[in-house]
């Protein structure tokens, strides 16, 4: 690093020289994008995981994680025997990265604010509630709000959740609780308790074991973190037995015309099981309670938009939409992908 010196004369008999060191060249090339590369790669464990988060390739995650080492002089992530390590430097940088990510979040926020543009909330949630639940809740919550907020909704796999909300990538996540990693610093509240079921045509009951049956499943039975895919797991489905669908609506139209069994949030399938176009099937485990939860940063970090989306959540209006939101977009509507692919 250069040293500058640089002398300043008061009056005509002193004469002082102070040396400056000027701002590192090597910092001032790294990018937000580099530090929120980094900070996915490390909680997350993958650069594959880190890619399909930001919704970019994994080459691009991996040239971004080369600049910031060529830059650093570390390789702060290395590939371990359980996964990716954090080296000493990468340990001590991951912290200070993320909140430098947040404040970069909070820049672009005020800008947009002091532009007079519109709030931009991001709401996530596994496949099943993004299909049903987020579309009702967000044009509710924006008819209330008026035109100050424009809420977005993405899919998301369960292990992604917690760390898109913590790195500000998304606002609220909508789904299971979130709340184990203490180090994310992020309030999960329960709002709506739910059971999921097994479903399958009234005049074609599944035969045999569940392990010989077929089972149609959304896109969240192929996130090993989702209520689903711990159901098949704990019945001893093997993968061979499983067929994946565009979404919930269209797993639910192949189980009624007798194709195989499709499990499911019970009161999503309302319309279906009122005009007796699916059954519960009873099977081993089910139904499964479960709880829906709102997670978000705590109240003195969220943003004002966010607070109101989240006591929002808590009304009546809300409970309304939660118990019984329609009937789902039309598969040509609905964009299926497991993990969030709308921002970066």
């Amino acid at each position: 690093m250069n040293i500058i010196v640089m002398p300043i004369t008061f009056g005509f008999k002193s004469r002082i020289t102070l040396r400056l060191i000027p701002w590192s060249r090597t910092l001032c090339q790294v990018t937000l994008t580099q530090l929120s590369a980094f900070v996915l790669v490390a909680r997350l464990g993958s650069v594959r995981a880190a890619a399909t988060a930001l919704g970019v390739s994994e080459p691009a995650v991996s040239q971004a994680l080369a600049a910031l080492r060529r830059h650093l002089g570390d390789s702060l992530v290395i590939r371990g025997d359980a996964g990716m390590v954090l080296t000493e430097g990468g340990k001590r940088l991951v912290t200070i990265a993320a909140q430098m990510v947040g404040l970069g979040a909070d820049a672009e926020a005020a800008v947009r604010s002091a532009q007079g543009a519109p709030d931009q909330l991001r709401l996530i949630a596994p496949s099943e509630i993004v299909e049903f639940v987020a579309g009702p809740l967000a044009a509710a919550f924006s008819t209330r709000s008026g035109n100050g907020v424009e809420v977005s909704s993405g899919v998301a796999g369960v292990a992604e959740m917690a760390v898109l909300v913590a790195q500000r990538l998304a606002d609220v996540a909508l789904g299971p609780y979130l709340g184990a990693d203490r180090s994310l610093g992020l309030v999960s509240d329960p709002i709506f308790r739910c059971r999921l079921v097994v479903l399958a045509a009234p005049d074609t009951p599944p035969r045999g074991a569940p392990a010989q049956w077929r089972w149609l499943v959304d896109p969240s039975g192929t996130d090993p973190g989702s209520d689903i895919a711990r159901l098949l797991r704990t019945l001893g489905i093997p993968e061979s037995r499983v067929s994946v669908y565009p979404n919930q609506t269209a797993a639910w139209d192949a189980a009624a015309r007798g194709t195989g069994v499709a499990p499911g949030i019970a009161h999503l399938a309302a319309h279906q099981l009122r005009r007796r176009e699916l059954q519960v099937v009873e099977v081993p485990g089910t139904p499964v309670a479960l709880s829906w939860y709102a997670t978000t940063l705590p109240a003195d970090r969220r943003s004002a938009s966010t607070g109101s989306l989240r006591r929002f959540l808590d009304t009546p209006e809300a409970m309304k939409l939660l118990r019984a939101p329609g009937a789902g977009v039309p598969p040509s509507r609905f964009r299926p992908p497991v993990f969030v692919t709308l921002w970066n």
